[in-house]
């Protein structure tokens, strides 16, 4: 069954008053688009507008955005001071993003460093990855290990240098190791909860304000195969 984040439910990893970061459940929306679904954007909004009381507008900004089918971490800025120095760490990649994802096919390499030139099809929302470089297409780099080898599936653990449009997705479809649940990408079968098995997992970055380095760990969502990890 499907549960979407309220003011009620979130799960919230880190709060202070410059940031908040929350794990994203499958099917919410980071922002809104044109399916006109509240975004997890303004449930975080009324969340803080309630528990701090705040009268009038809650400023929140937008770091960055996670595809709807997946989990885990997602950033978002309660200044803006802090929403400028957080746009500028992830332009320039001075983040550690590691995720996790289940595929069904077991990877050529136990570890691989998997470089590829992604060009976006906007009429289907899919990237296209390929080996050389192609017209509009942009790098995509990631490495990824096998973390664990389950009863029909494996655990694979990603470093992603790259922000490109669904690169997780796109790149291990590229080397036949779809993401479990991801019909866009060629798994065979979808998750009961439209959801698909990719989850941001920690990420590291220096705070906008006090400079500290922060190190975020988002707990995976709640299903037997998860769970055996």
């Amino acid at each position: 069954m499907k549960i979407i984040s309220t003011k009620d439910n979130l799960q919230i990893l880190h709060e202070d008053n410059h940031i908040i970061v929350v794990n994203k459940r499958v099917g919410d929306i980071v922002q809104g688009d044109k399916t006109g679904d509240k975004p997890l954007s303004e449930v975080v909004k009324e969340y803080i507008k309630e528990k701090y009381q705040k009268p009038g507008k809650v400023f929140l900004g937008v770091v960055h955005r996670l595809d709807r089918p997946t989990t885990g971490i997602v950033v978002f800025a309660r200044t803006s001071k802090a929403l400028t120095r957080l746009n500028e760490l992830f332009a320039n990649r001075e983040t550690q993003k590691t995720y996790w994802a289940i595929v069904k096919n077991k990877p050529e390499k136990e570890q691989d460093t998997l470089v590829h030139y992604l060009k976006r099809n906007e009429k289907n929302n899919t990237s296209k990855a390929h080996i050389k470089e192609v017209p509009e297409s942009k790098k995509a780099i990631l490495d990824y290990k096998i973390i664990k080898t389950l009863d029909n599936y494996f655990a694979l653990e990603i470093n992603l240098y790259t922000g490109r449009h669904h690169q997780i997705r796109a790149q291990l479809a590229a080397i036949d190791c779809p993401i479990k649940g991801d019909l866009k990408y060629g798994f065979d079968r979808s998750n009961p909860d439209g959801g698909i098995h990719l989850h941001a997992r920690k990420l590291i970055f220096i705070h906008p304000v006090s400079k500290e380095s922060l190190e975020i760990f988002a707990p995976t969502p709640k299903d037997a195969i998860w769970s055996s990890i």
